[in-house]
């Protein structure tokens, strides 16, 4: 199911996140990043990261998303929109990347931006070849 997502789409999700930087609180790393999660029916969870003193409890802006909408009650998502102020692209870690095997579709589009707008559409199966993720 490769999700396509519009222009418009696009748009919001980029919003979205690019608002999200101003609410992380980073106060160690000085590193804000903002996260966007389209859900099937259109609806959009923003997520920034919350850092601790305690690095290990600290919350990826990508999970904050992620979480936000389950919790909400959504299920099924159509696309990810990750940003920071940075010089390329922001990637998700790898806590992040093994919580989306838990919820997305391998081809769902993930879109890894920046704060000027330079941009990288590539999916889970891209972004964790050989996931863990059958128990069976």
């Amino acid at each position: 199911m490769n999700t396509a997502v519009s222009d418009a789409e696009y748009k919001r999700l980029l919003e979205t996140a690019v608002k999200e930087l101003d609410r992380a609180y980073v106060n160690y790393s000085h590193f804000p990043v903002g996260a966007a999660l389209l859900t099937e029916d259109g609806s959009i969870f923003g997520g920034c990261n919350i850092e601790n003193v305690a690095f290990g409890s600290t919350m990826c802006a990508e999970r904050t998303a992620i979480f936000s909408a389950i919790a909400a009650g959504h299920r099924r998502f159509k696309a990810l929109l990750v940003t920071g102020k940075t010089a390329d692209p922001i990637s998700p870690c790898g806590a992040c990347r093994q919580v989306m095997v838990e919820w997305f579709q391998k081809d769902m589009p993930i879109y890894l931006t920046n704060v000027s707008e330079k941009s990288f559409k590539t999916d889970l199966a891209h972004l964790l070849p050989g996931s863990f993720d059958d128990l069976s």
